[in-house]
């Protein structure tokens, strides 16, 4: 099964090291878009959309969150979701998901613990206004076989983002996830498109659509919520 893999982890580290060459031959002027400590939090939480910002260089940010999700007729708690990221150079972030357990309570969904997945963030100079990031990742099989797939799952992930009118945004995100060992859903894309909107510099609300693509019925997503920030650090 590892021999089987080995391609995509090496594919995984070609990405990366594309990425980060990729950006280190930008000027100094295009890196100056990407997020410094002064400016706002940019989460990935609590929608599906990913966040088109990395974090600071140097700065470790921790995310985190519980699901209840109704799904093929079972009602499951995920949680707790956490993302820890750090900046490790200009405009680039590592990321690192941990385990989470998923409870089905009813219906045929299963329980058990997701996979460790590690990525590598990438924010790149682009026109007309948009942000723009590419992630390479790969998801190691740590977790239930119940809950997820066997083998090693790489994936390369492109959230954007472009200002519309005064306190308006649309965002979006094209994820594309292989698992050699499940021809069945190998290899899947998912979009995402959402509209956000900000009520204070603390505070904002958004609805998302999402689609998940495989060699199966397609599945579609529709949710919204909100995000606040109860607490700011500031400089001294």
């Amino acid at each position: 099964m590892l021999k089987r893999s080995s391609p995509y982890l090496s594919w995984l580290l070609i990405c990366v090291f594309l990425a980060i060459a990729t950006g280190s031959s930008c000027s100094r002027a295009n890196a100056e878009g990407c997020p410094t400590n002064t400016d706002p939090i940019a989460t990935d939480r609590p929608d599906v959309t990913n966040s088109s910002l990395v974090v600071p260089t140097g700065s470790l940010q921790a995310e985190n969150g519980i699901d209840w999700t109704v799904h093929h007729g079972s009602d499951a708690l995920d949680g707790t979701n956490t993302r820890l990221r750090l900046g490790i150079a200009r405009c680039t972030e590592f990321v690192l998901d941990v385990p989470d357990y998923v409870e089905a309570f009813n219906g045929p969904e299963a329980s058990g613990f997701s996979n460790v997945v590690v990525s590598f963030k990438r924010q790149l100079p682009v026109p007309l206004g948009f942000d723009l990031s590419a992630t390479a990742g790969l998801g190691f099989p740590s977790g239930s076989p119940k809950i997820e797939r066997r083998g090693y799952q790489p994936y390369i992930q492109f959230p954007w983002s472009h200002p519309l009118v005064e306190n308006w945004e649309v965002v979006g995100m094209f994820t594309v996830t292989w698992f050699p060992n499940d021809s069945v859903r190998n290899s899947t894309f998912e979009p995402t498109l959402s509209l956000e909107r900000e009520f204070t510099s603390h505070g904002d609300v958004f609805m998302e659509y999402v689609a998940e693509c495989d060699h199966q019925r397609p599945t579609q997503l529709l949710d919204g919520g909100g995000a606040l920030e109860i607490q700011q650090n500031t400089a001294a």
